[in-house]
């Protein structure tokens, strides 16, 4: 049995890693840290997992964790893991950050976009991205994985394999809309009910902290352009993704690299997803369309940014990481209804 522990369990991404912990039947949740909630049970805090675990909120103690854990989760806000993370590793202990904090390479891009100096330089050379299609077999020896972000996943799982055909000199044209739980916990009034309900925003164009992120995984091969917006519901993240090609790109062949990945599903040319099909799954759907007027390609993903885009990528790099089925305890059907 994998022993785990988590830190930041409280926040959105925390309480879904904790019900698939819970439900895991390889792993065991033996300690978990929260500052709002030291001494206080997990069943107290989050009545959602009353009778599921007996587990107590715990001050970090990144030695006190680490001798108790085979591997910890790290479920913080942005710009608030990477002392943590080095701690935890120093403490000896396998590290999954679900977090921003470890994801990019370049410390510059990490001080325009984050804002912050960069801390844990050194933790960055051993971090491997979590995107396990793309690095799986690293995964499989990682000490430190840098979960990746959501909207970058949805994106990620369909770009990736078309990189070579991009036309360099054209951005890359990505829309994405995601409901209000990427937006974390924190109190803004934008997201307050009787802001979001019935409207959608679009914010931080030009800016947003995950464009470095899509291009650092694509190898820089041309610029994005990523204008993300928020919807008045829960869960998902519906992508559209705009590629102009240099040549005629057979795209089933292309996307044959999917065929024995468990969570990615291929719809095929004219087959765009729902995001009713993804919510509460670790599965990415797309599908694309040609457009022969512009000679753009046109593919369309749907993720669930709690489970697939964050908690459920975690889940299955854990099962990498300690030799298990990835798939173990990821089997969830969408919420359609």
């Amino acid at each position: 049995m994998i022993r785990a522990g988590l830190v930041g369990a409280t926040g959105y991404a925390g309480r879904e890693l904790l019900r698939l912990l819970i439900n895991n039947s390889k792993a065991e949740l033996v300690m978990a840290s929260s500052t709002s909630a030291v001494g206080q049970s997990v069943a107290d805090v989050l009545p959602a997992f009353k009778g599921l675990t007996d587990v107590v909120f715990v001050e970090f103690d990144a030695q006190v964790m680490a001798d108790a854990c085979d591997v910890v989760f790290i479920g913080v806000p942005g710009t608030k893991s990477m002392d943590t993370g080095a701690a935890l590793r120093n403490a000896g202990v396998k590290v999954i950050d679900m977090g921003p904090d470890f994801r990019l390479r370049n410390l510059e891009d990490f001080k325009t976009y984050y804002k912050i100096d960069h801390t844990q330089a050194e933790s960055i050379q051993e971090r491997v991205y979590g995107m396990v299609p793309a690095y799986r077999e690293a995964i499989k020896s990682a000490e430190l994985i840098a979960v990746p972000g959501c909207y970058p996943l949805s994106v990620l799982t369909p770009l990736k394999p078309l990189v070579p055909a991009v036309k360099p000199e054209i951005p890359i044209i990505i829309d994405a809309i995601s409901g209000i739980s990427g937006a974390g916990r924190s109190i803004a009034q934008i997201f307050h009910f009787p802001e979001m309900n019935e409207n959608v925003r679009a914010y931080k164009l030009g800016i947003h902290q995950h464009t470095p992120e899509m291009e650092q995984e694509i190898d820089h091969a041309a610029q994005v352009q990523f204008t993300p917006h928020i919807g008045p519901y829960t869960r998902g993240i519906l992508s559209t993704i705009t590629i102009r090609p240099t040549v005629n790109v057979d795209l089933d062949n292309v996307f044959s690299v999917y065929d024995n990945e468990p969570f990615v599903r291929v719809l095929g040319e004219g087959n765009i997803p729902d995001l009713n099909q993804v919510q509460g799954t670790n599965f990415c759907d797309f599908g694309w369309v040609k457009d022969e007027r512009t000679g753009n390609i046109i593919v369309v993903s749907a993720i669930d940014n709690l489970l697939g885009g964050t908690a459920g990528m975690a889940l299955q790099c854990m099962n990498l990481m300690f030799g298990l089925d990835e798939s173990t305890g990821l089997c969830l059907g969408g919420m359609t209804i």
